[in-house]
């Protein structure tokens, strides 16, 4: 099964180099990021919700979540990691959604240990369960993904604790979290390199074969750092979640001003996919049968 399959080749991928993972809102920017040779992609809760014109507060839900991982995966071929929030609810649903996430094609996913309703990682004002909370969800998903896919459905455990509490709880949960059994730490909202690299050695000098995640969002917390910087300081993957959808709603934007002054589309056309483009985009050629899914990587 290729879902299945995907899983595994995403451990490889993780073990051997720092991974690009960009994020894919849709199926089409899925497609783009496997023609621009993407390996794994990265399906962002904030870019989700914008993307349905609502912000980051938990207002999608666990099917609409699986929606946009479904065309995704299906568009794309590729591996995916897909933000989970807090999990849609306590243990029992975070046993569901391992198994809806990986049945639509994730390779994996995060929880984090915020308090629901959540805030994007890099906002103030958050506020954290206890330890053991986390903790307790961070065992059913891998016991799910242990019964969905023999273990190799990716459990990441996202820590908001740098923001709340300080660098020292950040690793000092994390830590907590690899013990409960998570395969990969995502430490959120760290605000300089050197705390990047703070927190690596301390996890990697606990467990080198922890996989790490580095967030490399725009206007956040943190600075913008080097994929080579990155994979120098032992973090295995690195995400950029919310730029498509950035570059294509600021696109939208200022080409809507345009016609809205023009009252013609005919200055924006050179800024435009052509038809032909989108159709090799999508693996379409016209007058000739398209297979469903006809992924990009089969």
């Amino acid at each position: 099964m290729l879902f299945k399959q995907n899983c595994s080749l995403f451990r490889k991928l993780l073990a051997q180099k720092c991974l690009m993972m960009p994020g894919a809102y849709n199926g089409m920017v899925g497609r783009q990021c496997a023609d621009n040779g993407f390996e794994a992609l990265y399906i962002s809760g904030a870019a989700v919700t914008a993307s349905s014109g609502v912000p980051d507060i938990g207002m999608v839900t666990l099917d609409g979540f699986c929606k946009t991982i479904k065309d995704v995966a299906l568009a794309s071929g590729l591996p995916i990691l897909a933000d989970a929030d807090t999990g849609f609810g306590e243990g029992e649903m975070c046993s569901k959604t391992v198994w809806e996430y990986f049945i639509h094609g994730a390779s994996g996913l995060h929880i984090e240990d915020q308090v629901f309703p959540k805030r994007c990682g890099h906002l103030d004002g958050k506020e954290l369960v206890p330890s053991d909370v986390m903790e307790k969800k961070i065992q059913i998903a891998k016991n799910a993904s242990v019964q969905c896919s023999g273990g190799e459905f990716v459990i990441c455990a996202r820590t908001d604790a740098r923001g709340t509490h300080g660098l020292d709880e950040c690793i000092k949960r994390s830590k907590a979290y690899m013990d409960a059994g998570a395969d990969m730490i995502f430490p959120e909202g760290l605000h300089t390199k050197e705390e990047m690299a703070i927190v690596a050695k301390e996890l990697k000098s606990k467990n080198p074969n922890i996989y790490l995640l580095a967030n490399m969002t725009e206007f956040g917390k943190t600075p913008y750092i080097s994929l080579k910087e990155f994979e120098q300081m032992g973090y295995n993957c690195v995400i950029y979640p919310v730029s498509t959808l950035r570059i294509a709603s600021k696109a939208i934007d200022e080409f809507l001003k345009q016609l809205r002054k023009d009252e013609s589309q005919v200055n924006s056309v050179q800024n435009m996919q052509t038809r032909k483009e989108l159709y090799s985009t999508l693996g379409y050629t016209p007058g000739k049968e398209w297979y469903f899914p006809n992924s990009k990587k089969q």
